[in-house]
C-alpha cells in the first residue's frame, strides 16, 4: 500500500506537500472521477469486507469502486498519510419513500480540519447527491457546487445535509415518471453527529447491507461515476447520463435501457470496470433516486 500507486489510480499529479483546502479539493475530485460508487460485488458473488488492505487491493490494484465504507475509508487513509487532520463520522441516510432518516448508521464520511475549520469530505454517495467539493461544516450556509446547492443545518448537535437541484430535462419521455427520478427540487440527504467513529462501528452494517432482503443494496445493482460535467449511473439495466446545467438552471438527464449482453461492455467503457465474476443485474423498485 502506497500513496504513489493510489495517485496513479486516480490520475492526480498535483502537490502532496500542502495540507490546504485547494489541494484537498483537487485530490478529492480526482477520486470521485476515477473511482465509482458501486455495490457490484454483492451481485457477482463477492463479499465486501472493511479491512483496509482489502479495500486498497480492490480499488487501487483491481481498479474497482466501492460504497461509502470503502471509498471514504481509503480517502481517509490517503489524507492522513499526507498529514491532514482527519477523523471518521457516521451518518443516517434519508429514505425519501418513507420520508424518514434510517435508524441504522450506515454511512461513513470523513471530517477534515484545516486551519481550525472543519470540512466534510464524502466520496461515497454517488449520483446527483455526490458532493464535488469538501463542504465546510457550518450551519445554514448555502454552498453552491456543480451538482447543485448543498446546505448543512445544525439542530441540537445533529447536522442535517440537504441539496437543492436544478430543473431536469428528460429527452426520453418514457422515463419521465421513472422511480429513479427524484421529483423534489430540495431533498434531504443524511444526518450526522460529530462523535468520532471507527471502521469497527460499521462492521454489522457492512454485513447487513449486503445480505438483508430489506437492504437497498441487495435490491439494486448500482455503479455510478462522476464526470467533468455531471455523472453517469448504471442501475440494473438502466444507464443514465446526466449533464449539469447544460442550459440555464436545467440539467440534461438521458436514459437508455441495456440488453444483458451490453451490461459488462458498458461497465468497461463508461466506468472502466472489469469484473472477475459474472454480474447478475437487478433493479427492484425502491428508495434510490438520481
Amino acid at each position: 500500500m502506497n500513496l504513489e500507486e493510489y495517485f496513479a489510480r486516480t490520475g492526480y499529479k498535483g502537490s502532496t506537500e500542502k495540507q490546504d483546502l485547494e489541494t484537498l479539493t483537487d485530490i478529492f475530485q480526482h477520486h470521485i472521477r476515477a473511482v465509482p460508487f458501486e455495490n457490484l460485488s454483492i451481485h457477482c458473488g463477492e463479499k465486501i469486507t472493511l479491512e483496509l488492505e482489502h479495500v486498497y487491493n480492490k480499488i487501487v490494484q483491481r481498479k474497482r469502486g466501492g460504497w461509502c465504507m470503502e471509498n471514504n475509508q481509503l480517502l481517509g487513509w490517503v489524507l492522513k498519510g499526507l498529514g491532514y487532520d482527519t477523523s471518521f463520522l457516521g451518518a443516517y441516510v434519508f429514505n425519501p419513500h418513507q420520508n424518514a432518516y434510517a435508524t441504522l448508521m450506515t454511512h461513513l464520511v470523513v471530517k477534515v480540519v484545516i486551519d481550525g475549520k472543519a470540512y466534510i469530505v464524502d466520496g461515497g454517495f454517488g449520483v446527483s447527491y455526490q458532493m464535488w467539493q469538501p463542504m465546510e461544516l457550518v450551519s445554514g450556509k448555502d454552498q453552491p457546487q456543480a451538482p447543485g446547492v448543498f446546505r448543512f443545518t445544525e439542530k441540537n448537535g445533529v447536522w442535517y445535509l440537504e441539496k437543492t437541484r436544478r430543473k431536469q430535462y428528460i429527452p426520453n419521455q418514457s422515463f419521465s415518471n421513472s422511480d429513479l427520478l427524484e421529483k423534489k427540487e430540495c431533498r434531504k440527504v443524511y444526518m450526522l453527529s460529530l462523535e468520532p467513529r471507527t471502521v469497527e462501528d460499521f462492521r454489522f452494517q457492512c454485513t447487513y447491507l449486503q445480505t438483508s432482503p430489506d437492504s437497498l443494496f441487495t435490491k439494486k445493482s448500482i455503479c455510478t461515476l462522476q464526470t467533468t460535467d455531471g455523472f453517469r449511473a448504471l442501475i440494473g439495466w438502466t444507464l443514465t447520463e446526466t449533464t449539469y446545467n447544460y442550459k440555464e438552471n436545467m440539467d440534461l438527464v438521458e436514459f437508455v435501457t441495456l440488453e444483458d449482453e451490453e451490461v459488462e461492455k458498458t461497465l468497461k467503457e463508461k466506468f472502466n470496470i472489469t469484473l472477475e465474476r459474472k454480474l447478475v443485474p437487478i433493479n427492484i423498485k425502491g428508495p434510490y433516486t438520481i
